[in-house]
């Protein structure tokens, strides 16, 4: 079944602390090279039969009225994944 994927983050101007604790414990384990790190959240819709572009739409709207705080998140990307 596809799925699509809704992507939120927080508004740029938002204090991310989970991500900046991240972005701290990344040279501990070995990785270096990253600048920072924000942390979001992934939904995953999944849809009965073929996506079509309403399926789109009303998964952007659940991810700007439910899904994501609007005052201090975004809703970044809403893409299909096919299995």
């Amino acid at each position: 079944m596809p799925r699509i994927i809704v992507d939120v983050m927080p508004k740029p101007e938002i204090l991310d602390p989970q991500g900046k604790a991240i972005a701290r414990e990344l040279p501990q384990i070995g990785i270096d090279g990253f600048a920072g790190v924000r942390q979001g959240k992934r939904f995953e819709l999944t849809v009965e039969g073929e996506v079509t572009e309403a399926h789109l739409a009303e998964a952007r709207r659940a991810g700007e009225e439910l899904l994501s705080n609007p005052v201090i998140e975004d809703v970044v990307d809403v893409s299909v994944v096919e299995d």
